[in-house]
């Protein structure tokens, strides 16, 4: 007999995400287990409910998804359940608290449709927030020369020691903080960027399209702030891949369709197996896959 495939949503919040429920039974989950309030402090024992359940061959039918708007709360919760798997006994996991980690995946991705990552000087507008930080850290790992902007320039310089400590090496000479308290601080930064990402908090402009001006080298500007007013204005919220001038401009909605692939597609692939654990890297390269079907 083949067991059902059963997804546990594990929230922080209140209550459990309607869009990634939903998202869930899209993906073809047989059944939707759902709980809130979830903290590193009260998710063992849940674990515990789906690790000793089934038979080692039938593990793999059981799936752990992890959300709410808290991300830095969902990567505490991935951690605590990672600490409470032993040996073959476990089962597979995805951490996309806030939907950073998908959202990150494929605005990066969005962008390498039209250069060589490796080759660009990329700002993160936005760059301590839960997809910023994300973005960044994605950008670093594909060999991008990344600047993290705050405000503030020792928030942004924190952010940048968070993704030093997590990627180690990698980031060496290629991740660097910018305060951009003084508008010629921002200037001087999109002169030099490549491509341009506004990930910054909703309804807030954080470039103007007199400062977006100045950016005469970028090829690529991607804005995932989908309430108005723009993240980056002048860059519409269903812009996909329009192109002004020499720069191709992506809106929120225009990288959501491949968001919601990469989230589909994560989804089903925790029940090949039963040990994946599916954080910002491992759910880029599920997009990668897509990526490269796309253009095959």
């Amino acid at each position: 007999m083949t067991h059902p495939r059963i997804l546990i949503q594990f929230d922080s919040d209140s209550h459990a995400s309607v869009f990634d429920s939903v998202v869930a039974l899209d993906s073809g989950v047989d059944h939707l287990l759902q709980y809130s309030n979830i903290e590193p402090t009260n998710v063992r024992s849940l674990v515990h409910g789906a690790m000793f359940t089934r038979g080692p061959k039938e593990l793999q039918n059981t799936a752990i998804f992890i959300g709410g708007s808290n991300a830095a709360l969902g990567d505490s919760i991935g951690e605590e359940i990672k600490q409470t798997f032993f040996g073959p006994v476990r089962v597979s996991v995805m951490v996309d608290g806030n939907g950073a980690n998908t959202t990150a995946a494929a605005a990066v991705l969005c962008a390498a449709r039209h250069v060589d990552l490796a080759a660009t000087k990329t700002i993160v507008f936005g760059g301590t927030g839960p997809v910023g930080m994300r973005v960044a850290r994605l950008l670093v790992r594909q060999g991008s020369q990344v600047m993290l902007t705050s405000r503030d320039a020792l928030r942004a310089e924190a952010a940048c020691q968070s993704i030093r400590h997590r990627i180690g090496s990698q980031a060496d000479g290629r991740l660097s903080a910018i305060g951009l308290a003084k508008a010629d601080d921002l200037r001087d930064a999109l002169a030099q960027a490549t491509v341009v990402f506004s990930c910054g908090a909703a309804g807030a402009t954080l470039i103007t399209a007199d400062e977006l001006t100045v950016a005469t080298q970028a090829k690529v500007a991607i804005d995932l702030n989908a309430v108005p007013p723009a993240g980056i204005e002048g860059v519409g919220v269903m812009d996909k891949a329009v192109q002004r001038g020499d720069r191709f401009d992506y809106g929120a909605i225009g990288v959501g369709g491949l968001k919601m692939k990469i989230h589909r597609e994560s989804i089903q692939s925790l029940f090949t197996r039963n040990d994946l654990f599916l954080d910002a890297e491992e759910i880029f390269s599920v997009g990668e896959k897509i990526e490269k079907f796309r253009t095959a």
